[in-house]
């Protein structure tokens, strides 16, 4: 039997999903209790041209919607990126899985070779439904954890690695 695009989705995106929830729980906790401004974190970078950790967790929600509704042939829907707290992350989180729930596995059934198409700046990019999830949607979520993941190390968060793999906190 043939892997479908919605497991293969599925089993990707909501593991991360709960690990990241997890890890800013972590940070939150950890800036009470050393009594750290948590704007510390959620405006931390690895360098200055990326993405704070508050926009890394946006951009992972982003790709996560898109993995679901741009293969599945649906308009994606749009998220204002107006997160400031931990707790508006989490909603952020929340919603993104409530988002991707909503799409049914027969949805994204036969999408394998549909045509998916994403504008940029610079003009439109074509891909195929199986092309796009593998190689641009799945690539370009693990990007935005991994690195929200390691701003929160860097900051001095006891993060392992079990904890992006899905484990509970």
């Amino acid at each position: 039997m043939a892997v479908s695009l919605h497991s293969v989705a599925t089993l990707s995106i909501l593991p991360r999903f709960a690990g990241l929830k997890a890890a800013l729980s972590q940070a939150e906790a950890f800036c009470t209790e050393r009594k750290v401004d948590p704007s510390v974190f959620l405006n931390a970078r690895l360098f200055p041209d990326m993405a704070s950790l508050t926009g890394q967790v946006q951009l992972s929600s982003d790709h996560a919607k898109g993995a679901f509704y741009r293969t599945a042939g649906l308009e994606n829907p749009s998220l204002a990126d107006t997160e400031k707290t931990f707790a508006e992350l989490h909603t952020r989180i929340d919603k993104t899985i409530e988002l991707i729930n909503a799409v049914s596995a027969d949805k994204m059934e036969g999408r394998e070779n549909a045509d998916v198409e994403i504008k940029f700046r610079t003009g439109a990019r074509h891909f195929t439904g199986e092309g796009y999830l593998i190689g641009f949607a799945l690539p370009n979520f693990y990007f935005h954890v991994t690195t929200a993941y390691a701003i929160l190390r860097h900051n001095g968060l006891p993060l392992g690695k079990s904890l992006y793999m899905g484990a509970s906190a």
